[in-house]
């Protein structure tokens, strides 16, 4: 019964999502993402500073380290949560979204900053690329683009986040972690794996694999069809980095934490099984959830425990959340 629930909650979020998207036939361009993904510049060894300027007490925007050709995407946005008292002094915890969630950024995010800055903790969020008020004109929120369009997706976020690590490290603060969403959460496994900076890594329910689960069970035709191709597609994405598991952490398996849905109805817990396995069975919660539940808010206590967790590996005392 309860298992047959978070699916259809997981099941139903996915209808409404493909709603949303425009059923555009793409040139895939698989053939320039796989040059890309396999290039130095994917993601290049250095990374600078983020020129990060303050729009009130909370807002910060820079410079997309990054720029693509739309204005819009390349100006990053964010919000850092401060402790009240010498915030330099205070690890960081970077909370990224999943794919098209509003809900937390706007709403959950601040929520769980203010209890963790009672902690002593401060927290940052940062918008993704073509995510928000960073999606141009030209594209619709939930238009999912071609195959290059997710690899250079990826390389931006990527470089956003050591961007603003390396900032806040300039700044004093003496660790910065991630604890990522659903996609988020596959752009921390892909930050983590190349910046050895970060003290600590969180990873709800990732797409450790490339699968477009969400094709086969929409019951709208068109991007039925569409993403029937993609299936081809993602055999030779997953050769690269796109495939999590084909990577290895910069940190010890000991900062590592994974949160697996038990009855996860889009992001395979097979997958994420084998990420575990492949990055050296770091610490694993294997969760009675779905994915939306997880990702969304839905499981009771879990912000509390996540921070237990990171303590000691944000060298602080054991907390009381």
């Amino acid at each position: 019964m309860i298992a047959s629930l978070e699916k259809l909650i997981d099941w139903s979020s996915i209808q409404v999502m493909t709603l949303m998207m425009p059923a555009n036939e793409y040139d895939w361009r698989l053939e320039e993402a796989l040059r890309f993904l396999k290039s130095p510049d994917f993601v290049p060894t250095d990374s600078q500073p983020a020129q990060v300027e303050f729009n009130g007490p909370v807002h910060f925007r820079f410079p997309a380290p990054r720029p693509c050709e739309f204005t819009e995407n390349n100006v990053v946005h964010g919000r850092l949560y401060r402790c009240p008292e010498r915030w330099q002094e205070r690890p960081v915890i970077i909370l990224l979204p999943g794919y098209g969630d509003s809900a937390s950024y706007q709403l959950r995010f601040p929520l769980i900053a203010r209890r963790y800055n009672r902690a002593g903790f401060n927290v940052a969020t940062l918008v993704p690329p073509y995510h928000f008020q960073r999606c141009p004109r030209e594209r619709a929120e939930f238009d999912t683009g071609d195959c290059l369009f997710w690899a250079e997706r990826a390389a931006q976020v990527i470089a956003e986040i050591r961007a603003l690590t390396g900032w806040l490290l300039e700044e004093g603060c003496p660790a910065v972690a991630l604890w990522g969403y659903s996609l988020g959460a596959a752009f921390a496994g892909m930050t983590v794996c190349r910046d050895a900076r970060l003290a600590a890594v969180v990873m709800a329910s990732p797409p450790a694999r490339y699968r477009p689960c969400v094709g086969q069970v929409t019951v709208r035709p068109s991007i039925r069809r569409r993403w029937q191709r993609v299936r081809g597609l993602s055999e030779s994405l997953n050769l690269t980095a796109m495939n999590l598991t084909m990577t290895q952490p910069a940190i010890p398996r000991e900062k590592i934490l994974l949160i697996e849905g038990i009855h996860d109805f889009l992001c395979s817990k097979d997958d994420i099984e084998d990420l575990w396995q492949s990055w050296g069975k770091p610490d694993i919660w294997r969760l009675p959830y779905g994915h939306v539940r997880i990702c969304c808010g839905g499981v009771p206590g879990l912000p509390g425990r996540v921070l237990r967790w990171l303590s000691p590996r944000l060298n602080k005392p054991a907390v009381t959340y």
